[in-house]
């Protein structure tokens, strides 16, 4: 249990550095690649971002699952619940409007589908990092000051 928990705090702790970094610099800076390579850049985009982020994104949603069938001592079903949800958000905000705007863009250049995945990938940057807060409350709760 222990070590579900370990894996589920690494790996959401990775995907919440990684989703602020997107959010912030990578996304933004889609606008300026160009008309002319864009898609070849997207292309090479998407490709390398499955390899940063598939591992983790299937960490963290084994580890939430298992989590919910083996929760680690003094984690109820709040927490647990809460975190399956807010997972779900993530999952289904990338299937459903961040894929969607990348498989555009791997065809064409467009600043409106790239400002509509900068503004969409707020949903997943907020539940990202909300499941980091999660899970540092619960830190919180099994390591108290004394």
């Amino acid at each position: 249990m222990k070590t579900l928990f370990l894996l589920q705090l690494v790996s959401t702790f990775y995907m919440t550095g990684l989703i602020w970094f997107v959010q912030i610099v990578h996304y933004p800076l889609f606008a300026l690649v160009g008309r002319a390579r864009f898609t070849r850049y997207q292309q090479a985009h998407q490709l390398r971002t499955t390899i940063a982020v598939g591992p983790m994104m299937l960490t963290e949603a084994a580890t939430t699952v298992a989590i919910v069938y083996w929760p680690p001592p003094g984690m109820g079903p709040a927490f647990t619940w809460t975190g399956v949800g807010l997972l779900f958000v993530v999952w289904f905000s990338t299937a459903l409007l961040q894929v969607p705007r990348h498989q555009v863009l791997a065809s064409r250049f467009s600043p409106r589908h790239i400002r509509s995945l900068v503004i969409s990938n707020w949903l997943r940057t907020i539940a990202w990092t909300a499941r980091s807060v999660l899970l540092l409350i619960y830190l919180a709760q099994i390591f108290p000051n004394k």
